[in-house]
């Protein structure tokens, strides 16, 4: 019965279900499994960790080094004219950008005043005038006097006391001569003085130029007691300009006397203006702690398209360079990423154990970037190699290279794109 019973069972498979598996084919079934999610995640992470890099030829050709800076269109010489007088303003006799030559009126105060003054110290040389003559009229008689009274002594007809009277006479009018001349003197001195002030009555032009401010009108008032006012601004020849520019502290060492430039300014933003530095100016400029040097760049302006108070760009060149390598500043930036590896995490945070073999946590790896100064990466057969190079100077946007295993052509990197 027993027999029979198990074959049946044997016949049927029951009771194979009660058996047990043996253990190393347990973790023979789990390797083979732990190790396919594991190859089929790192194929996965290599498809999503392709790196495409930007690449740039590098080229031969010229490199020009400029320098640049901002700053204002001024007149090469200009002339604030003020009023020394105080009083009204009678006439204005020119207008805005008119043309005046050295010593025309501009204007004239009102000089009423000013001409009873000058007729008063008039009157007063004229009486000291009359007062010399009549001291020296007064000095004939004493000197006649005198001689007389001295011939008379010399025969001993008059006494000595008459003698000395009579010199006495002939000191006090010399005495009153002298004083009148003085009289004379301080009178015709204080008559030019008070031709002076009127004379400063009539404003005048000190230079040939145009005139560029009138800060005055008929009937005004000027007082020039507390500080001039400014009543005219003369620029003497708008054809000869200078552009007055800030330079920078870390610029200021290479520009100098002599150096080209080409500005721009924002009503003919298209047309480039020459120049050519003339000075520069030792004293600094500090603001906000930023400290710049005035540079004074000489401008024609034949057809005076240029006005004083434009604000202007300037590019002054420094530097020159012809048939050069040159590659683009971004490459000598550039570096690919460095992978640093991680401590393993404890096997909470999932980063180890078997959960940490099965899905790998993407924050294991970290990547940098190592800049050097003296190399490029150039793209040679589809790998990224690192060459040294010698740099040179630079314009801002292209570097030189001097020397190193660089060609014309070579595709240096200037960056690149990680697909994740």
């Amino acid at each position: 019965m027993n027999e029979t019973q198990h074959e049946i069972e044997a016949a049927l498979g029951v009771g194979h279900a009660k058996r047990r598996l043996p253990i190393w084919l347990v973790w023979l079934g789990a390797a083979v499994v732990v190790g396919a999610l594991g190859l089929w995640w790192m194929q996965g992470a290599e498809e999503r960790n392709q790196v495409t890099y930007i690449t740039e030829a590098a080229r031969r050709g010229d490199l020009t080094v400029t320098v640049t800076a901002t700053g204002t269109i001024e007149p090469t010489n200009q002339v604030e004219i003020s009023s020394e007088l105080s009083g009204t303003i009678a006439q204005v006799l020119v207008d805005y950008n008119d043309a005046v030559t050295a010593g025309q009126v501009l204007a004239k105060l009102d000089t009423v005043q000013l001409d009873a003054q000058l007729s008063v110290q008039a009157a007063s040389y004229a009486a000291a005038e009359a007062q010399l003559a009549s001291a020296r009229a007064s000095l004939l008689e004493a000197e006649t006097d005198y001689d007389i009274v001295r011939r008379l002594d010399e025969r001993g007809v008059t006494s000595h006391t008459n003698l000395t009277a009579s010199e006495a006479a002939l000191s006090r009018a010399r005495a009153e001569v002298a004083s009148a001349q003085a009289n004379v003197d301080l009178a015709q001195a204080q008559l030019e003085a008070q031709q002076a002030v009127l004379s400063k009555a009539t404003i005048i032009s000190p230079i040939n130029g145009i005139v560029l401010d009138r800060a005055v009108d008929a009937g005004q008032i000027v007082a020039a007691s507390l500080s001039a006012p400014e009543l005219f601004t003369i620029a003497e020849d708008l054809a000869q300009m200078e552009l007055q520019v800030d330079v920078a502290e870390a610029d200021i060492g290479r520009i100098g006397v002599g150096d080209r430039a080409s500005f721009t300014v924002d009503a003919y933003d298209e047309k480039p203006f020459p120049a050519q530095i003339s000075m520069v100016r030792y004293a600094p400029d500090s603001t906000d702690g930023l400290v710049t040097y005035k540079a004074i760049l000489s401008v024609e302006n034949d057809n005076l398209l240029l006005r004083p108070g434009m604000t202007a760009t300037a590019d002054v060149t420094v530097a020159q360079y012809d048939d050069v390598l040159l590659v683009p500043n971004a490459a000598l930036r550039f570096a690919p990423p460095q992978v640093v590896e991680e401590e393993t995490a404890d096997d909470n945070g999932g980063g180890g154990g078997l959960l940490g073999l099965i899905l790998p946590s993407r924050n294991r790896n970290d990547t940098t970037r190592a800049v050097s100064d003296g190399t490029l990466w150039v793209r040679r057969n589809g790998v990224a190699v690192e060459i040294d190079v010698e740099k040179g100077d630079s314009d801002g946007l292209q570097t030189i290279i001097v020397s190193g295993d660089l060609a014309a052509g070579d595709q240096v990197i200037t960056d690149l794109i990680e697909d994740r």
